[in-house]
């Protein structure tokens, strides 16, 4: 009997890190993995734990006019006769799909060939494709306790299992709360995979706002964007301020394990490993999001008290630099938001989808 397992997930981390956790799990229980996805993720092939992983047409089309939309319709059509033959191709005996559009052919095809199908979504609100998909799906899994805006049909098929997160998450999270014994606040700023421009207009402008005594306790760690990086750089040093900055950090988790407070958006991993890890944060949700799905990230951690959230437009340096003071002259309230925040994670949601797969799959 076949033991192949078809993860289906867009080439972002955000999509591919959970996919990636969920391979792994498989993989130690003896299934064999296969990957599609679309090219963006061709260059973490060396990484991800799949046996082969299959490129398929795919495109977004939900942007530009008329004739853009008509044509990334042609292309998932594309895409889904390309997956239809993988699938038959190779037989597997469940298709986990991630969301995004990429994995919209792929689930597409396991619905025609009567192929069990898993969505997972990882945000608090159903993305646009997993919605396309739903009624198609034998399980969706959540990510977050509460799924909004779905039918009672829909709720039916939902199962709580968290976002499954990297091993270097897992490892993380095995860390203790930094202490304050040397008096200083490690501060962490990232954006997301590629950061964020607002945190690099923002972070320092507050930061410039502190007295002298209290920027001299800070240690800042920020990811700016490559063409924000020399500008960020330059605001510190003049500032005379500890800090070390870069557009991408491969050690993301430990960097956050060792942060007192983490100043970010609120993607689904971003949200999911503050809470693994157990970090208090102050969280910036992207205003621009289709589905405001990481609004209702950030509202699914506040409500434990770990995060404080504010919209974009009222993220200023006023209101940052109180945000810092009060954190440094309340360092005990950070390491109870940090409990908060460790109460709110699914360490092993890896396992509990593994555990769902494999169930879905009669294996």
């Amino acid at each position: 009997m076949d033991n192949l397992i078809l993860v289906a997930a867009g080439g972002t981390g955000g999509h591919l890190f959970p996919a990636q956790a969920l391979s792994h799990a498989l993989v130690a229980r003896g299934a064999r993995v296969r990957l599609a996805t679309d090219e963006r993720a061709l260059k973490y092939g060396a990484d991800f734990p799949a046996e082969e992983i299959h490129e398929i047409a795919s495109a977004t089309p939900t942007s530009g006019g008329a004739v853009a939309k008509g044509l990334a319709a042609l292309t998932l059509m594309k895409g889904v006769v390309e997956a239809y033959r993988l699938l038959g191709r190779i037989k597997p005996r469940v298709v986990v799909s991630f969301g995004g559009y990429p994995t919209v052919p792929p689930a597409l095809a396991a619905s025609l060939r009567g192929i069990p199908l898993i969505l997972h979504e990882q945000n608090a609100v159903m993305g646009r494709a997993n919605r396309f998909l739903s009624q198609r799906a034998q399980v969706i899994a959540s990510g977050f306790p509460t799924l909004d805006g779905l039918s009672e049909t829909l709720r039916a098929k939902v199962v709580l299992v968290g976002n499954p997160v990297r091993p270097a998450v897992l490892e993380a999270a095995a860390l203790p709360f930094p202490d304050f014994a040397d008096g200083k606040l490690h501060l962490l700023v990232t954006g997301g995979s590629q950061g964020a421009r607002i945190m690099s207009d923002v972070a320092p402008a507050a930061i410039a706002l502190l007295p002298p005594e209290l920027r001299a306790r800070l240690v800042i760690v920020q990811q700016a964007r490559g063409e924000d990086l020399a500008r960020v750089q330059e605001a510190y040093t003049r500032l005379n301020v500890a800090f070390e900055a870069a557009p991408f950090f491969a050690d993301l988790p430990l960097r956050i394990a060792q942060s007192h407070l983490v100043l970010g958006r609120s993607g689904a991993s971003t949200v999911s490993e503050l809470a693994v890890i157990g970090r208090p944060s102050i969280l910036v949700p992207f205003p621009h999001a289709l589905d405001a799905d990481q609004a209702a990230n950030a509202a699914h951690l506040a409500k434990t008290g770990a995060a404080e959230v504010m919209r974009q437009n009222g993220f200023t340096p006023d209101w940052l630099a109180e945000r810092l003071s009060q954190a440094l002259a309340e360092p005990k309230d950070l390491t109870r938001r940090a409990q908060a925040a460790k109460s709110a994670g699914i360490p092993d949601a890896a396992e509990r989808l593994a555990d769902l797969a494999l169930k879905t799959a009669g294996l």
